[in-house]
């Protein structure tokens, strides 16, 4: 059997360039408090990425550049439906101090391994573990 989606979702894995390596920013959810990616319904006058820096910049309070390349998409079943999720990829140009839930949400930078060993997801796990080697051919 075939399931339909009943919604769309889209978001970012936010990434700054370190000496050590690329790092990976994690905010946590609402409710449970676990380590998650920023992401949102896609808005009817956005493009799936577009809607997704929106999320990131109101949940997390980073900027990004406006280059991007998708990295994948996962299903999540939520209490109101079946969701399709886009991932993309998303470099952090500014991170601000002040954002609309700053006060609802906790950030934190990890390196690859600790952030894929963080979320509870397979798929966003293993876009964070693949992000290295697509950055490189992507900015080549």
């Amino acid at each position: 059997m075939k399931l339909e989606f009943n919604f769309n979702q889209s978001g970012v894995i936010p990434y700054r360039k370190t000496p050590d390596g690329l790092e990976i920013l994690l905010i946590t959810s609402l409710k449970k408090k676990k380590w998650i990616i920023p992401k949102g319904y896609i808005e009817f006058n956005l493009s799936a990425f577009e809607s997704a820096k929106k999320e990131a910049l109101e949940e997390a309070g980073i900027i990004g550049a406006n280059e991007t390349f998708e990295l994948g998409a996962f299903e999540n079943l939520k209490s109101i439906g079946l969701c399709h999720v886009k991932v993309f990829a998303m470099q952090v140009i500014d991170v601000l101090d002040d954002y609309p839930e700053k006060d609802r949400r906790k950030r934190k930078w990890f390196n690859l391994k600790e952030a894929a060993a963080s979320v509870d997801i397979p798929a966003v796990s293993s876009m964070i573990m693949s992000l290295e080697l697509k950055v490189k051919r992507n900015t080549a």
